[in-house]
């Protein structure tokens, strides 16, 4: 059984008042799908709500750490301090439209020692209201749903695996690019999946649901706490030079030891051709 970390604790308390209040609110969203208004301004209070939720939990357990929250923006700690990285609703659209699919996403990054940024995320919660998950991992304590063990997939064939993805929408994203990496990769795999928030995406890279996930464009609230976790699951996450970074947000590619590599190399021979 995972021994669970003070900081975790206070992350997932967090996370779970948010997601119990997100809970209720997605409750009266399908009422409000019929309204002419429509639910979008109630869905952006609930996300303010759910953000000014885990902004009070986690400031009054670490007073003097920064935030860089959707939302609120960066908000600077204590000189060498870390800093939370949150989104309170990572999978809008969903919440939006009645779709049982979003999180709330918590992860904590390290200053540099040497003063010039920002370094190693060591530590993330994923939360899921609906089906009540909590993903969490630690930098060297490993990748865990609740107290079970997270381990990524050990498929080591394309056509053995299933892939997820973000499709570029609404101007965010380079269509282009990302047409062109589909044309390669589809007719490879057993198949392709967008199920639209990136956070659960990467956790259920971790979890070995998905042996592959790639998307572009993204920011750092949304990878975070995915990338920390599929690393800590025995996976790899870079961008599509193949480059390992704290946090892979504008290009983010990840899946096992095996299926990373191949994964790196169509993206590099598509998008070099």
């Amino acid at each position: 059984m995972a021994v669970i970390s003070g900081l975790i604790r206070v992350m997932e308390k967090a996370a779970r008042k948010a997601g119990g209040r997100l809970r209720r609110d997605f409750g009266e969203v399908e009422h409000l799908q019929v309204s002419r208004k429509g639910p979008a301004d109630f869905v952006s209070k609930a996300d303010q709500r759910a953000e000014r939720i885990i902004w009070d939990e986690l400031r009054a357990a670490r007073p003097d750490w920064g935030f860089l929250m959707e939302e609120g923006g960066e908000i600077a700690g204590a000189e060498g301090k870390p800093r939370f990285i949150v989104d309170p609703l990572d999978g809008t659209s969903n919440f939006l439209h009645g779709i049982p699919h979003f999180a709330v996403s918590i992860a904590v990054q390290e200053p540099r020692l040497d003063g010039s940024g920002w370094g190693d995320v060591t530590a993330a919660v994923i939360y899921q209201p609906i089906l009540d998950e909590t993903y969490w991992a630690e930098k060297s304590r490993g990748a865990w749903l609740h107290d079970g063990r997270l381990r990524v997939s050990a498929r080591r064939h394309l056509d053995e695996s299933l892939i997820a993805t973000g499709i570029p929408f609404a101007g965010r994203g380079d269509s282009v690019e990302w047409m062109k990496i589909y044309a390669a990769l589809a007719p490879q795999v057993a198949g392709i999946r967008r199920f639209g928030a990136a956070s659960l995406d990467l956790a259920w890279v971790a979890a070995g649901r998905y042996e592959g996930f790639w998307e572009s464009g993204l920011a750092p609230w949304d990878t975070a706490a995915g990338c920390l976790l599929v690393r800590e699951a025995g996976g790899f996450v870079s961008d599509w030079r193949g480059v390992s970074q704290p946090i892979c947000d504008k290009q983010v590619l990840a899946g096992n030891d095996a299926l990373h590599s191949k994964l790196h190399k169509i993206l590099a021979n598509t998008l070099k051709a």
